[in-house]
């Protein structure tokens, strides 16, 4: 009996100390072990944690231009082609391809791209996804495919695309999110709302869940054409609107990435011991889109011009965000097909040119407009928004803020409720200038803004066709400069991407926003 105990005794002893050890090891601070040498010890979170200021529109890639809303897509849905770092396309689903004629290009797919769902990628979901997005006007992308005609079927991997006349953007709108793919068969048997909320593409990451306002989360697709993603056993995308809660978050460990720090919170991020903040130049513009609606007061070219000049563009970039952008007159940066350099960073801003010009067009006592915005998606944007109003008083524009939240504000331009003005960021990743200026055509956006240039309209749709690159050119960097005289939309800045990271990842943001996941890494 007594070396019974005994050996209990010692078995429990055992026990416990095994247990004290295992406590003091989960409370060590991770990276903190001299004998990993400061290295990440392999047991660390393999969770990537991303915060985000606004959440998702949709999981209808087709049907949104959001471009945060993309940046988490873009690690579910691959696309026909793909634009690098540098702004070269390249194939990404298809293996080869040829121009038959400047209407049809012949292309055949990977082979092994397979759906989340199992189901193999062939040229029937081709042919669904962008006849799809190239017929229904309903959607936001149906501008930007709607050139297409048809897709004709050769065999499993292989199919033409055919478009109604030459189009000299065809590949810059392969690589967008229009052409990122469906799943024909899966949609066809279990219909669309179940797609929507359990949405199945070929990407490195697969859906696990959304928890509308709060989270996105995804997992390693097994099966991926390229191999499994490792690096990271789960991606969260979490949605987090205050810029002071996000840093916080990050400060403390609850985030690896948070977006749009804002200037006041760069030294904080930089000064804390783990993180610090990365910048780039974006390819969004922020600006004002303005109604020239009959019977507005902004329907007037010489009020727009009056609100334009009575805008100080450097004092925005300078003050609000310390730095953060770049005064700008057109849509179209550098790097984009068709960028006027006339056009950028430069500005109008004179206070006494804008009372001249209200008082020409009868507003010399001023009048009252109405201004929407949105909060937390744009750096700073509800301090801009703030400042652009206090200017306009200064020329006896009294103007009436309403802060929205963003699935809000996108609600209210769908429906075209907007009054006066509101405030817009829009990005390119097409890098084609033609996109931008197709902002400026009449039939897209009756109803909503009602601006309507018969030079404009001419030069949209010759530039449209035009496969000439020289002057194509030209007549884009025509529209920017008509554009920018009778400023349907008042250009304010680009904008600068600050972004703030933990120091236990390498991560190196991208002027399209996009946040692609396989290319984060530990350090």
């Amino acid at each position: 009996m007594r070396k019974r105990k005994s050996i209990w005794s010692f078995m429990m002893v055992m026990a416990i100390t095994a247990l004290l050890v295992a406590g003091c090891s989960n409370n060590t601070k991770t990276g903190t072990d001299d004998s990993n040498d400061g290295k990440t010890p392999e047991n660390e979170s393999s969770t990537l944690t991303i915060a985000m200021g606004t959440d998702i529109v949709s999981f209808d890639i087709h049907n949104h231009n959001n471009t945060s809303t993309e940046a988490v897509h873009d690690n579910m849905f691959n696309y026909l082609f793909k634009k690098d770092a540098k702004g070269e396309i390249h194939p990404e689903l298809v293996d080869t391809f040829k121009q038959i004629d400047d209407l049809t290009v012949e292309m055949k797919l990977k082979e092994g791209v397979t759906f989340h769902n199992g189901d193999p990628l062939t040229s029937e979901d081709v042919k669904f996804t962008l006849e799809r997005v190239a017929t229904d006007d309903t959607l936001k992308e149906y501008p930007n495919y709607k050139q297409i005609k048809e897709v004709q079927i050769v065999d499993d991997l292989t199919f033409k695309v055919v478009t109604h006349a030459p189009e000299p953007s065809l590949f810059h709108r392969l690589s967008r999110l229009g052409s990122g793919m469906l799943p024909s068969k899966y949609i066809n048997e279990k219909g669309w709302d179940h797609f929507l909320e359990n949405p199945v593409g070929t990407g490195p990451y697969h859906f696990k869940e959304w928890v509308r306002d709060d989270r996105i989360v995804m997992t390693p697709f097994e099966n991926y054409y390229e191999g499994k993603v490792e690096e990271w056993d789960e991606v969260v995308f979490r949605v987090i609107p205050e810029n002071s809660t996000r840093v916080s978050e990050l400060l403390t460990g609850g985030v690896d990435i948070a977006v749009n720090v804002p200037p006041a919170d760069w030294d904080r991020v930089n000064d804390n011991d783990g993180t610090s903040i990365v910048q780039e130049t974006s390819n969004r513009t922020i600006m004002l889109i303005l109604r020239s609606t009959e019977g507005y007061p902004t329907s007037d070219v010489r009020v727009r011009q009056a609100l334009d000049y009575a805008i100080d563009n450097k004092a925005i970039t300078e003050n609000v965000l310390k730095g953060g952008g770049v005064p700008t007159r057109t849509r179209v940066g550098p790097g984009n097909f068709g960028h006027n350099p006339d056009l950028h960073d430069t500005y109008n801003y004179d206070v006494d040119k804008a009372k001249e010009l209200l008082k020409e067009a009868g507003y010399e006592d001023g009048f009252e407009m109405t201004l929407h915005a949105p909060k937390g998606r744009y750096l700073q944007d509800a301090e801009i928004t703030e400042m652009i109003a206090g200017m306009l008083a200064a020329v006896n524009v009294k103007v009436n803020i309403e802060f929205m939240e963003w699935s809000n504000f996108v609600e209210m331009r769908s429906a075209k409720k907007n009054k006066d003005a509101y405030l817009l960021g829009l990005g390119n990743s097409m890098f084609d200038g033609a996109y931008s200026v197709d902002w400026y055509r009449a039939e897209r956006f009756a109803g909503e803004t009602d601006y309507k240039n018969d030079e404009i309209e001419a030069l949209l749709n010759e530039s449209a066709n035009n496969m000439d690159p020289a002057s194509r050119e030209k007549q884009i960097q025509k529209i920017e400069e008509i554009a920018a005289e009778e400023v349907p939309h008042i250009m304010l800045h680009q904008e600068k991407i600050n972004i703030g990271v933990s120091d236990r990842i390498s991560f190196d943001p991208n002027p399209d926003e996009m946040i692609y996941v396989p290319t984060i890494k530990k350090k």
